[in-house]
This record gives structure tokens, sequence and C-alpha cells, in this order.
């Protein structure tokens, strides 16, 4: 991989910090163009895109099509939309022959960095939005994903001068030269843990950012769901991307009465997706973990999760040589447990039970806030009790990770697990400023406001009375 140095990286920085005032005169035809020349490229380069990501990280053709395809949707939503978001919002005003309107304007230069569990989206998606919104950017593929790195740069400078979007490559050296620039707004994707360092850099030169973090995703199963459809959804969840989603279920509370039948279902959809007929494990619909590190740290959290006296439900086949790790379920742990203090990233799912449906809302309320809250229920009330009681980034009911699909839904954590949200008009209003603007009362007032002012709070509170 080539590194872009810290004196290239400046010099860009200073181009786009000239050019930001033309971009920002830009109307919503123009940025409209900008997005459906983007979508074409995309579009032509769908095979490449597919053969650079599957070459960063062996994982199904399939799974890298609809990633591409979350992006090609998001600039369609915003083409259908972004002449009425550029309107000046007209809100009441205080004086009635006053005007009141909150109009949305560029924050100017910002730095997108992305992540290497989706390459091309989390690169991709903040992009469009900030295109919308009228900024320049520098973005950041990950290290851990080069080959998808260089073919985002081509397709990029294929359309944008470096002026206008630039992409940067190397790793934590390249991302420290960034943080030290003032950008006017950042967008991180990636662990906690470097979300603090972003922060701390950002408050350096006060910019804004959008923190896209993780955590432990809870899933609280209900008495009296379809265990074979909710068995189905979390098979799904872990073995889409092998669980190194941000929004992958990361552990799972069941009625103790119900373990064993969703054990069942499970290990049921497993088999049907990923052995042959001879029961063999197959390896080409798997996401294989990402790199020898990542796949190590997995391996020890199940070890000390048995070694502490979890057992295997379903699955626990790991295999070194290609880094693929089946869909397992582990029952009997305590939140003691390491697997219980890190976000997974990989497809284990550990079990906690419960006979009290109170249990698992106290226990998850108790931890740090979680990019996303999965309730499976038929009781209405026990949603709205569940939502209401436990903080979240967002919520999907019956269902898992589809809110992340909806254009029209913000994106996002909350505290640990993020700062600000995007997708849609969302994402728009994450690059933007929202800027007051007052049109002034026909009538004078000068003569209310200005000295002297003997006999005029004897007035006003003399009204006020009356």
């Amino acid at each position: 991989m080539v590194q872009t140095t810290a004196s290239r990286i400046q010099e860009i920085f200073k181009k786009q910090q000239s050019f930001q005032w033309t971009v920002r005169q830009t109307n919503a035809a123009t940025r409209k163009d900008k997005l459906a020349r983007l979508a074409k490229a995309i579009s032509e380069n769908m095979q490449e895109i597919i053969a650079a990501t599957i070459q960063d990280v062996q994982k199904p053709s399939y799974e890298v099509f609809n990633e591409v395809g979350q992006v090609l949707g998001a600039i369609q939503h915003i083409g259908n939309h972004l002449e009425q978001w550029l309107q000046p919002q007209e809100v009441p005003a205080a004086n009635p022959l006053a005007k009141a309107f909150m109009v949305y304007e560029p924050k100017g230069v910002v730095c997108i960095i992305g992540a290497w569990n989706f390459p091309f989206t989390l690169l991709f998606h903040p992009l469009v939005d900030a295109i919308a919104a009228g900024n320049c950017a520098i973005i950041k593929p990950s290290e851990y994903t080069p080959t998808i790195g260089a073919l985002a740069e081509r397709i990029l400078r294929s359309i944008f001068n470096e002026e206008e979007i630039a992409v940067v490559q190397g790793g934590a050296a390249t991302a420290g030269t960034l943080l030290e620039l003032p950008f006017n707004h950042i967008f991180f994707t990636g662990s906690s843990r470097v979300g603090k360092i972003v922060m701390r850099a950002a408050a350096n030169h006060l910019a804004s950012v959008t923190l896209e973090l993780g955590g432990k995703t809870p899933v609280i199963v209900d008495r009296g769901v379809d265990l074979t459809r909710t068995a189905l959804r979390l098979a799904w969840g872990k073995m889409m991307n092998s669980g190194q989603t941000c929004i992958a279920p990361d552990y799972l509370y069941l009625h103790t009465d119900d373990v064993e039948a969703f054990a069942e279902a499970f290990s049921f959809w497993i088999t049907a997706s990923y052995r042959d007929e001879n029961g063999q494990l197959l390896s080409e619909d798997r996401t294989q973990i990402i790199n020898r590190i990542h796949y190590d740290r997995v391996r020890s959290l199940y070890t000390d999760a048995i070694e502490k006296g979890a057992t295997v439900l379903s699955g626990g086949e790991f295999d070194d040589i290609n880094l693929l790790v089946e869909p397992t379920l582990l029952i009997n742990v305590t939140p003691e447990m390491k697997i219980m203090q890190e976000e997974i990233f990989a497809p284990l799912l550990p079990i906690m039970t419960y006979t009290n449906v109170q249990e698992p809302i106290i226990y998850v309320r108790s931890q740090e806030k979680p990019l996303a809250l999965y309730i499976f229920s038929e009781d209405e009330k026990f949603v709205q009790e569940t939502i209401s009681s436990i903080p979240s980034g967002g919520v999907c009911v019956n269902d898992i990770m589809m809110h992340n699909t909806e254009p029209n839904l913000p994106f996002g954590g909350v505290n640990h697990s993020g700062i600000g949200s995007y997708h849609g008009i969302h994402g728009f209003k994450e690059f933007s400023h929202t800027r007051a603007v007052l049109k002034a009362a026909a009538n004078p007032y000068e003569e209310f406001m200005m000295p002297p002012y003997k006999g005029k709070l004897e007035m006003f509170l003399q009204n006020n009375d009356q």
C-alpha cells in the first residue's frame, strides 16, 4: 500500500480550504449531477469493486453486491429529495411581521475515515451525504483493505479534482496527520477506543464530529414468539459478514424454557445454509475474519468463556487456515467472561437466560448504551416498556439490522456507541450547519430598545399587571 505523505495531505487540505467557497455555492442540480456521475462510475465498476473486496477479505460476492447497492440507493434517495432539503425552512417568528428561516449550509472541509468491515459502504455512504451538503472532503480508506482503497481512489479521481474530493492512503500515521488539521467536521467509523482519540483531536480545532462506533448489541426474546423465525433472523445476523458488523446481535437473552427449542432452530438454519449433503461445512458463503490478529482475539474470547464454564449449544468449529468461524451458540455465560465485556465482532452468540422478563431489561440498561436494541415479542406493552427502559442508537422489533436500510430513519449511536447520525436527510443535516436567518419586521422598534430608558420598565410592568 502506498502511503500518502504528510506534506501531500497538507497540500490537498490547503487546496480544499480555498475551493470550499466555490463548492458551497453549488445548487441542487449541480450536486445531483455529481452524485449521478458517481453512481454511474460505481455501477460501471461493480465487478471490480466486488473483486477488490474479495481480494482484501474473503466474503461472498452477493454480500458485496448488497453493500454497494446500499450506496446506490442512498444516491437515488438524495436525488429525489435534495431540492426540497435545500429550500429555506420557514419557522414561526415571534414578531408576526418578521420572517424567520432555517437554511442548511455546508460545513466546509470534512474528513471521512472509513472502516474495514464494509470497506466500500462505510467510505462512500457518508461521502455522498457530504457531497449532497456541498462540502469538500478528504477520505481515508482502511489500511486493512488496500485493494478497495486504491479502487476507491481511482473511481473518485475520474469524477472529482482533489481540490474538492481526495483520497489519502495509509494507516495510523496517516490518520494522525489528518487529525492534526483544522477540519470543519470529522466523520469516523470504528471502535470506541479510537473514537475517543478522534474526539480529542477534534476538540483542538473545535470541529464537530460524527462517531459511528458500536458496542454490545443485545437481543431480548420474549415468551410466546415464533422461535423458528427468530432463530432465522439471528442466524442470518451472525452469518452476514461473519458477525463483523457494528449492529450484529452481540448477545441474546432467552427465557430458560426456550433455550432448547431456539438452539434446535438455530442449528437447522446454519446447517441449511452452510453444510453440504454430507454435513461438511462449506466456505464459499462465509466471510473470513479480517486478519490473524482479529481471528486470534475471537478465539481467545471463545476459549476464555469455555474455561470459565460456558458450554457450546451449537457450532464451535474454527478454521485456523482460512480464518473462518462457524456460527456458534454459547450457554451458561456470565457477565465476568471476556465475551460479555468486549464487542465480539464474530459469529459467536452468547446466551443469557431469564425467568422474569424484567431481568434482561435491568441488565442491559446497566451497560453502556448500545448502537442497536433488538426485541422479539408479540406483546406491544412489553415492546414499549423495553424501548422506554433501555436507551440505544436504534431499535428493531421482531427483526434485526433492518433499520439500517431505511433511508428515512437516522442511523447512529448514543454516547459510548456513537455521536451523531446519518442516512437520508439526517446525513445531509449531519454535514450541514443549520443557520438561522431573520428578516426584520417592517415596523420600527428602535424606540423600545434605545435609551433613554426612563419610564419604559414601569410601562411594561404596568401592562403585564393588567
